[in-house]
């Protein structure tokens, strides 16, 4: 059976950055992406994103339709369906999103709102 790196959730992985992986900048993609080393930088998606156990990110911003966390994220992140917070993970930082789950044991340092408009969210909109 293959390692799943903390995160539960089944669903097609397009891309998967390594754990030998180390990459700043920004990322933007419409599909899904598995983070398994070191990111530094901003993240704007239209698909998921998957934070493995094994990744360390440290984000300005996350934009993304859902995020799916077991590593350790630092920045500010905005889900317009999902934030799932699995088994060790460590968010620092403030969390706008539909939907939150969060499992027993994660450590969590930030504010939290749910949004409410989550059909009208764009990722990939110019910030007023």
């Amino acid at each position: 059976m293959a390692k799943k790196y903390g995160i539960k959730t089944v669903e097609t992985i397009t891309t998967i950055l390594g754990p030998e992986t180390s990459l700043s900048g920004s990322l933007r993609f419409s599909t899904s992406l598995m983070i398994r080393g070191h990111f530094e930088g901003d993240i704007t998606a239209q698909g998921s994103l998957f934070i493995a156990d094994t990744a360390d990110v440290k984000a300005g911003s996350i934009k993304v339709q859902n995020i799916y966390i077991a590593g350790t994220v630092s920045g500010d992140i905005e889900a317009s369906d999902k934030i799932e917070m699995q088994g060790e993970a460590k968010v620092r930082g403030n969390i706008r999103t539909a939907k939150l789950r969060m499992a027993d044991g994660v450590l969590f340092e930030g504010n939290c709102e749910m949004l409410s408009d989550s059909v009208n969210f764009d990722p990939f909109a110019q910030q007023t």
